[in-house]
């Protein structure tokens, strides 16, 4: 049951960065992909339907954390107080940006809320990405569960007492930021026609080269930091086909850009993401939160609920995934299609 409900959170954690990524990603390329406020206006009527829907997988997959493992969920939100604060504050001014902005019909009141826009979603981008690298790198849990960490110490790459932004974790961060670009670009080509889409393309194509780059030198260094994780993928060989799929969304992202294909792309951007999420949560199993001293690590076993909490809760969390699901089916396909700026919206 524990491995089941770390499978469950993991999905629904991969599912939330898959969608409200590309909105994320969105947000990110605003000040330079849209050229005047009719752009601007269209970008934001893109993700407008789904952006707060979209946030729901995060608010459910915390929920889920707490009933399936809540000595992981005290111990990551008491450690992670400062920086879940923080992404708090983001999300927050991410949603007033898009919800403000057409209140009053003033330029000075409408690049004010641009800029927040831009500096939330990209700040969020950048804080998810290192909370990930945090996850892998480990943290300095005590025999009770519970850790503390700064924000920051030093940045070498040699420090015995890392914050939660060091080399590694920013490192990561940056990667975040260059995938959800990307994946935020593919999804604006997707929704628009025109100069707008060209630009997003181009967007696209440039960081897909920067999320390569990337790429490479985070798996380098997260084998670095984190040696014991090539040890999960050498017990269990056939989880080799989760960095495939990242590969081939790599591949994809490169050739369906070229062929102009926004659809695909955005398709293989989508698999880039889940490939390289799923990798690291399998290449952790059976960890959730390990430690710099493993001995102190929070596994499925020493951080679930009991075995009748955890049958009770699949109960309900089976019911609601059912609603959710058929909510979204029901909500993308509404609004499929390119943006149309003459109905009443965002």
């Amino acid at each position: 049951m524990e491995t089941a409900w770390f499978i469950f959170v993991a999905l629904m954690i991969a599912v939330y960065v898959l969608l409200d990524g590309f909105d994320i990603g969105a947000g990110a390329i605003h000040p330079f992909a849209a050229r005047n406020d009719r752009e601007r206006r269209t970008i934001i009527r893109a993700i407008g339907p789904v952006w707060d829907g979209n946030e729901v997988w995060l608010i459910a997959g915390g929920g889920t954390l707490f009933f399936a493992f809540p000595v992981l969920y005290a111990s990551s939100f008491s450690g992670f107080y400062l920086p879940l604060i923080i992404v708090l504050w983001l999300l927050m001014i991410r949603g007033l940006s898009i919800e403000l902005r057409g209140h009053i019909a003033d330029p000075l009141w409408a690049s004010f809320w641009d800029a927040m826009f831009f500096v939330g979603s990209a700040l969020l981008a950048v804080f998810f990405g290192a909370a990930l690298g945090n996850v892998v790198r480990g943290v300095p849990l005590d025999k009770d569960g519970y850790f503390f960490q700064p924000l920051w110490t030093d940045f070498s790459p040699f420090s015995k007492t890392p914050g939660i932004l060091d080399w590694y974790t920013i490192l990561v961060g940056l990667l975040a930021l260059a995938t959800l670009v990307v994946h935020g670009s593919n999804f604006v080509a997707v929704k628009t026609e025109g100069e707008l889409n060209a630009r997003s393309r181009a967007i696209s194509r440039r960081f897909t080269s920067a999320t390569i780059a990337l790429t490479v030198l985070a798996t380098a260094a997260t084998f670095w930091v984190s040696p014991w994780m090539l040890g999960s993928f050498g017990e269990r060989p056939y989880g080799f086909v989760l960095p495939l799929v990242a590969i081939a969304g790599l591949v994809g992202m490169v050739l369906f850009n070229l062929r102009e294909n926004d659809r695909a792309a955005f398709l293989s951007s989508g698999a880039y993401i889940i490939g390289m999420l799923t990798s690291m949560v399998f290449g952790v199993y059976p960890k959730v939160l390990p430690a710099v001293n493993p001995a102190y690590s929070l596994t499925i076993h020493n951080a679930a609920a009991s075995d009748y909490g955890q049958a009770v809760g699949l109960i309900w969390w089976s019911i609601g995934m059912v609603f959710a699901v058929i909510y979204f089916v029901l909500i993308y396909r509404l609004f499929r299609g390119k943006v149309n700026l003459e109905d009443e919206g965002y």
